[in-house]
């Protein structure tokens, strides 16, 4: 009696085993070179800083001033590649330090803005309604 439970048992169990091999894939595990692990943390510190920039209050109080949405803009954040972040993490280290940047944020904030409207007049989005479709 014994006999036939564990071998009933161990059947069960192969069973099960192979049916998890089965199902599962296997990982599939690749080194990655050090330029693009560079690559991926510049490119996360940027957008911390771009956002870190939005989130200022003075930064927020004007763009509310020029009809931008602020929760808009950082989904636009959110949808802007490498390039455009890289470009736009370059320009707030630009800014003269303790200085007045104004020019920069109504630049940032213009920038935002025609990133909109050109997303507008393609019909990705409506967020101005002057914008004829």
């Amino acid at each position: 009696m014994q006999g036939i439970f564990a071998k009933t048992i161990s059947f069960v169990m192969v069973f099960t085993f192979l049916l998890f091999s089965l199902t599962v894939p296997a990982a599939k595990a690749k080194l990655i070179g050090t330029e693009t692990a560079l690559t991926v943390a510049a490119n996360e510190a940027n957008r911390a800083k771009v956002s870190a920039f939005l989130e200022r209050s003075d930064v927020q109080q004007i763009m509310v001033q020029h009809g931008v949405d602020v929760d808009e803009a950082q989904n636009r954040l959110d949808a802007l590649t490498d390039a455009e972040l890289l470009q736009l993490a370059d320009n707030i280290d630009k800014l003269p330090t303790g200085g007045d940047a104004v020019g920069a944020v109504i630049g940032a904030v213009l920038v935002i803005f025609l990133v909109l409207l050109v997303t507008d007049i393609l019909g990705l989005t409506h967020v101005f309604s002057f914008v004829n479709r």
